[in-house]
């Protein structure tokens, strides 16, 4: 039997990222840049005024107050977008739009809200000091610099940036495809009558969803029932349109799991048992030419998910060129006592509870059995107890895995 992290790292010796692409800017959310991106142009590209208001020289308006207003004269309107021919003389003001630029002339903007926002001449009611409310070419980021380097994981604020940088494509690594599949005949379509004996597939809509919060782009392959030629033509099928498989289902001892076998003619695969609770029976390898990664998962809804999460999620984070460790381990203390098989490391459901002590967590549901999917859904976190750990006192220290979703954050 391996351990948990020896099993991992096998799974992740395994895999190698996907080919970089050049992809437009509204495909590239949630992927890692392949390349250093320098700016063509400052930003801001032009000295442009940060407020609706008016231009005027400092010395103008200096004094000015509301018992002292200072009367200018209007000669000029620009509005975002344009550009005044006007050169600003003593005694004038040339009423601004927020982000137009500032004519010739103009130490400062004084905000229309300082203002009787008069068209032919204003009354100026407040001072500002030099150059307030100018927003100066290149303050943000000057011409050629460096904005985003190679293995930036790319968010809606960095896309911004690109596109601020005149930018339409970058070279990425894409996010990956991922064939989520459940494999045994007892499974039925929701919504379909449950005769004696069967059950409704919840696994592969649990794991599309999971590998979607990961950052794939996943998909559903209907249930296939354990016979070996059908996943077979399933699988092949799959070949050319998936970078990852992830199956649950038939990867245990059963006489009639037909996934290893398939697996087996298909490519390379090794199964294993791990030393965890739940998920013990595990898999992964490749098929086609080239490789595609497989990961087999077990069938138990909870194994399923605790699997996902403990491998799969690492192995999808490589796959997209991504650090495959995980990034939502913290540590809490636990509410109440808990107990573990010795030889085994436990992932058991838990929530976080909030405490004017700091962050603690408690278990939920009615069990930590692997069939327990209503505590599944109430978890928010997975608490750690290590192998050789038998019991844990109320007070005590544990790693948790953070499982919470990006909505739920």
């Amino acid at each position: 039997m391996l351990q948990v992290q020896e099993y991992l790292e096998r799974v992740l010796n395994s895999i190698e990222s996907l080919t970089a692409l050049e992809l437009p800017l509204l495909e590239v959310t949630g992927c890692v840049l392949q390349q250093d991106v320098a700016a063509p142009w400052p930003l801001p590209s032009f000295d442009n005024s940060s407020m609706d208001g008016y231009a005027v020289r400092h010395a103008d308006i200096s004094l000015a107050s509301k018992l002292h207003p200072v009367e200018l004269d209007v000669i000029d309107d620009i509005p975002a977008g344009f550009r005044s021919l006007e050169t600003l003389k003593q005694g004038q003001a040339i009423r601004i739009m927020t982000g137009a630029p500032v004519p010739a002339g103009t130490e400062c903007v004084v905000p229309v809200e300082s203002t009787d926002g008069g068209t032919e001449k204003v009354r100026i009611t407040a001072s500002v000091d030099q150059g307030a409310f100018i927003r100066r070419t290149g303050e943000d980021v000057i011409q050629g610099e460096i904005v985003l380097r190679k293995g930036a994981l790319l968010t809606s604020r960095s896309v911004a940036l690109l596109a601020a940088v005149g930018r339409s494509h970058v070279l990425v690594i894409p996010q990956p495809r991922v064939a989520v599949m459940s494999t045994g005949t007892e499974l039925v379509e929701p919504g379909e009558e449950l005769k004696p004996g069967l059950i409704s597939d919840s696994n592969s809509f649990m794991l599309v969803s999971a590998a979607d919060n990961a950052g794939a782009l996943a998909y559903r392959v209907p249930a296939v029932p354990d016979n070996e030629d059908a996943l077979l033509e399933v699988l092949q099928d799959q070949v050319h349109r998936a970078d990852m498989v992830i199956t649950t289902g038939g990867v245990s001892m059963g006489a009639y799991d037909p996934v290893k076998a398939v697996f087996n003619r298909l490519g390379t695969a090794e199964f294993h048992k791990v030393a965890m609770q739940p998920g013990m029976p595990q898999g992964f390898g490749s098929i086609g030419t080239p490789g595609i990664p497989v990961i087999t998962l077990p069938g138990n809804p909870v194994s399923a998910y605790v699997s996902f999460e403990v491998f799969a999620r690492p192995a999808l984070r490589k796959l997209s060129g991504r650090d495959p460790q995980s990034d939502r381990v913290v540590h809490a203390t636990l509410t109440e006592s808990m107990k573990s098989p010795e030889s085994k490391v436990q992932f058991a459901r838990g929530r976080f509870v909030v405490t004017p002590e700091g962050v603690s967590v408690e278990p939920v549901g009615s069990g930590q059995g692997s069939h327990f999917m209503g505590g599944l859904a109430q978890a928010e976190c997975l608490i750690v107890i290590p192998v050789g750990v038998t019991h844990l006192d109320a007070g005590s220290s544990v790693e948790v895995i953070d499982i919470r979703e990006r909505f739920e954050r």
